[in-house]
């Protein structure tokens, strides 16, 4: 006999109805993932959002869900460890020095409060080898709000993540900002709406603020 079906996966063809535009944010099931706020990532040029906006933007997503009762987790990655098998184009080029550890701390512009959940990471990814997904399940969280640096890097990896266990997803595009623009614009259009929905800071705060309830 083969392995008993995922209850998490069965029925999920979406019904007409989840195509509308309209968000409908049930606070007490949706978590706010901010991947790599730390101090390496806010002190890059990026682009098309500068580091300071997106910074900027994390703050107000995270203190809306705070208002509410709802989940905030910060995701950082350890640098010093970080996963870097052979390739064409690596991330640091050979010979580049270890950045020291402060590099890894997070931002203190991204202002982590104590009731917030901090994830460290070794990969690129936020799942493998770390507790998120036990931290959302325990929750009962359903949908996750997807922010951080950088878009195709952190962000794009985890979302695809967290889209293979059967999470929904929502993006904020203006929370988030690559080192390249084309490659932002290329996942926020081109792989992002094939996994859920993106959406602008000022729309998801509308959003959470016409949620159903507090969590």
């Amino acid at each position: 006999m083969g392995a008993p079906p995922n209850p998490r996966l069965v029925n999920t063809w979406p019904k007409e109805e989840a195509f509308m535009n309209e968000l409908n944010i049930d606070i007490g099931r949706t978590a706010l993932v901010q991947i790599d706020l730390q101090n390496f990532n806010v002190q890059r040029e990026l682009a098309p959002h500068p580091a300071e906006r997106v910074v900027g933007n994390c703050v107000l997503l995270a203190g809306e869900m705070r208002n509410r009762g709802g989940m905030v987790i910060f995701v950082r990655v350890q640098l010093d460890e970080l996963l870097m098998p052979v390739a064409d184009n690596p991330m640091f080029k050979p010979g580049t020095p270890t950045p020291p550890p402060e590099a890894s701390y997070m931002a203190e512009e991204a202002q982590v409060q104590a009731s917030d959940h901090v994830v460290t990471k070794r990969q690129w990814g936020a799942f493998y080898a770390t507790e998120l997904d036990q931290l959302l399940r325990r929750r009962g969280i359903k949908t996750i709000i997807m922010a951080g640096i950088a878009t195709n890097y952190g962000v794009e990896s985890t979302a695809r993540a967290a889209f293979d266990r059967g999470y929904e997803l929502i993006f904020a595009e203006d929370a988030m900002s690559s080192g390249n623009a084309d490659a932002h614009k290329n996942c926020c259009e081109n792989v992002f709406r094939n996994m859920g929905r993106v959406r602008s800071t000022r729309e998801l705060i509308d959003a959470l603020q016409a949620g159903t309830g507090d969590a």
